[in-house]
Formats: C-alpha cells, structure tokens, sequence
C-alpha cells in the first residue's frame, strides 16, 4: 500500500482524501503519523505555487511522498479575490463564519455573483518527481448562508444545477461535484498512471 502524508492539519481534508484515494490503495496519514509538524508560509501567488511549497516541504520534513491541495474561492466581482488569500481573508482572528460574512458585506450591491471554487493538488515524490491537478466548480454566491454542512465558504456557495449551497449537500453529492473532487479525480489518474 503506498502511503502518502498529507500536508496539511485539517481533518476535514485528510477524510476527503482517504475516501477517493483509499479506491487506489493509498493510505493518506497525517502530519501527526508521519512524526511532522511543519508551518509552510504560503508564499505564493497561484494555487500552483502555494500546493507545491506545501507539499515540499512536509515531504522533506517526514521523507515520504506528500500531498498537499490549495485551494480557495475566486469571486468575479471581487477581481477573483480572496483567491489564494481565502483562508487568511480578512485577517487573523477570522474564523469561517466571519469570513463569508465578510465577503458577503464586501459584494453588497454587487453583480455578477458567480464565482468558482479552485483546488490545485500537488504530490512531491522524495526522488525528485512532482504530479500536480487542478480542479474547478463554478457557481454563484448566495445572498445569505445556507446549510449545516462543510466548512469555510460552502454555507455561501450555491451551485446553480443543484439549488443548493455546498453546506446543504451530503458528502457523496460535494465530491461528486466539487473541485476538490474534480482535482483528486485528475490526480487519481496521473497518480495511478506514475505507480505503474
């Protein structure tokens, strides 16, 4: 079974990843298992950079192949913004909730609403080998949160098709549809592709 660490400390994500990818025979540990605990400034600028500087760097740290996803919420009218700054939008000491409810009162008045969803999956292999994916999802941004489930922006991300907000689907519905399952479907078929 090949392992992969994962780059980052979000559980939510490491049980995302160990669904889609545990089909493949990989089993995807977290920082903590692998012995690591490593703090990437994310400095770049695209999806790209900041999933590779991630990844690299928990790789290094732990010695075994790493996996880390980038990802955020690009908004139209908001010229794409927050983007790769979608975790740290609006500053420290935001949580989720405060988050949306900012990018809710900085599009005020605003139109168009679509935006889309971006995750930039990136695996670094100790010899050197890189493999990276992106995914997208295109939807809308609603007037006012909807929905129990996920986290971050899904309570305010509509999908159009469905009528309903990423936090009002089940998981199998977000997988199916969302750009990190979109990426990770990518990712899956280089990866198969590279274990051969």
């Amino acid at each position: 079974m090949t392992k992969l660490v994962l780059a980052s400390k979000n559980k939510k994500k490491l049980a995302e990843l160990n669904d889609i990818l545990s089909q493949l025979g990989i089993q995807v540990c977290s920082e903590a298992e692998a012995g690591v605990d490593v703090e990437v400034e994310e400095t770049g600028t695209t999806f790209e950079e900041n999933s590779l500087l991630k990844a690299k760097a928990v790789m290094e740290a732990s010695g075994l192949p790493a996996v880390a996803d980038d990802s955020g919420l690009c908004v139209d009218c908001l010229g794409g913004a927050p983007g790769v700054y979608s975790a740290r939008y609006g500053g420290e000491g935001l949580d989720d909730t405060g988050r949306y409810k900012l990018l809710l009162e900085n599009m005020r008045g605003q139109m168009p609403r679509t935006a889309k969803f971006v995750s930039v999956i990136t695996c670094c292999f100790p010899n050197g080998d890189v493999i990276s994916a992106r995914g997208e999802c295109p939807g809308t941004i609603a007037f006012a949160p909807m929905g129990e489930g996920g986290f971050g922006y899904d309570p305010v991300f509509f999908v159009p098709q469905l009528k309903k907000t990423f936090a009002q689907l089940t998981a199998e519905e977000k997988n199916a549809i969302s750009h990190r399952g979109k990426a990770l479907e990518a990712f899956q078929v280089k990866l198969k592709e590279y274990l051969k």
